[in-house]
């Protein structure tokens, strides 16, 4: 079988990640975290979140040492625990360390990496402002890698979260070891000294442009399209940050439906477990849309690719691509049904 994703994409394509990025810092919360992703692999038959332990901002201070190997004990016990499951390979587990000129940083790598290297799926790096930050930081990251044992390069996420790293951000996806792009929201408010107002770290009910939030600030929304393009640019894929609301599911749903169809976002960040289904319903495609998609891709295939007809619609490789993506988000979020034919592409 000619694989869609062999004839449709070139080799810049975006790697396929789950859709959300579900962070922790608290160990019981860690705990909690990683047994949920076993559960709903297990409801899904994929993996819809990845789990992400926070250093940054979860180690408390003075206590760094203890809380990374805290990080690395749990990615090491989890990830050995998965290979003797009946859905090994569905779990994703990475570790957000600290800054690259925070005085934890080395040791953070050092103990995480240097001991869960082959755990990780992934090591996200905050606050990266430049290429010189990353290429640093993967200096260290490597040489831990290394030291484990891992044979293939850990992916690399960053965070931009300045007006600085807004300027670098092409070139920060540019690079060949970035898999995604974060936006911070917060830090970058906080990088404006004030002139940004604290209203654009939240949400309103409207987002009209007189409420100044995160996706009416002229300035946030330029962020984050900026972040988005450069992504789209360099096949990477864009994580939109966090959207504190979590009571209101409702509310919720509606800035992540936004996120990904308005700014062209791949995947949301989510800070409580309550947050993660209303993501997956987000950016999951509606059924209508992966009906078609299915139905072009599986007669584009047997058709070995050349243009067809459907429903009175002629579609040829261009069309294609943008159809099987939708597949791909469909399988992504658990919308593909079992029974659904194009379900083959994505079987072992």
């Amino acid at each position: 079988m000619t694989h869609p994703r062999d004839v449709l994409l070139g080799p810049a394509a975006a790697t396929p990640l789950p859709v959300c990025d579900h962070y922790c810092g608290v160990q019981s919360r860690m705990v909690k975290s990683l047994a949920l992703q076993a559960e709903l692999a297990q409801e899904f038959g994929t993996c819809v979140f990845d789990v992400t332990l926070d250093c940054e901002d979860g180690a408390p201070i003075g206590a760094e040492r203890d809380h990374a190997e805290m990080v690395a004990g749990l990615a090491e016990n989890a990830w050995s625990a998965s290979r003797h499951s009946p859905h090994h390979g569905l779990s994703r587990i990475a570790a957000r360390v600290h800054a690259v000129d925070h005085p934890a940083f080395e040791q953070d790598v050092e103990i995480i990496v240097g001991r869960a290297a082959k755990s990780l799926c992934h090591v996200m790096i905050p606050k990266v402002d430049c290429v010189a930050d990353l290429e640093l930081a993967l200096i260290h990251i490597d040489q831990a890698a290394n030291s484990s044992g891992r044979t293939t390069q850990l992916p690399i996420h960053v965070l931009i979260e300045s007006p600085l790293a807004v300027h670098h951000v092409a070139a920060i996806a540019a690079h060949p070891r970035i898999e995604s792009l974060s936006f911070g929201l917060m830090d970058f408010v906080s990088a404006h000294g004030g002139a940004i107002p604290a209203s654009a770290m939240g949400t309103s009910e409207l987002s009209r442009p007189e409420d100044l939030d995160q996706f009416s600030h002229p300035l946030v929304v330029r962020a984050k399209l900026a972040l988005s393009a450069a992504c789209h640019a360099f096949g990477k894929v864009a994580s939109h940050c966090v959207v504190t609301e979590f009571k209101n599911a409702a509310r919720l749903e509606k800035a992540a439906s936004y996120a990904s169809r308005a700014l062209g976002f791949g995947r949301m960040w989510s800070i409580h477990p309550d947050q993660i289904r209303p993501i997956l319903a987000a950016f999951a495609p509606v059924a209508h849309e992966v009906d078609q998609a299915s139905r072009i891709v599986c007669a584009a295939h047997a058709a070995d690719w050349a243009p067809i007809s459907v429903d009175g619609h002629l579609h040829d490789r261009a069309s294609y691509r943008y159809f099987w993506q939708v597949l791909v988000r469909a399988h992504q979020t658990a919308s593909l049904q079992n029974h659904d034919p194009a379900q083959v592409f994505f079987s072992a």
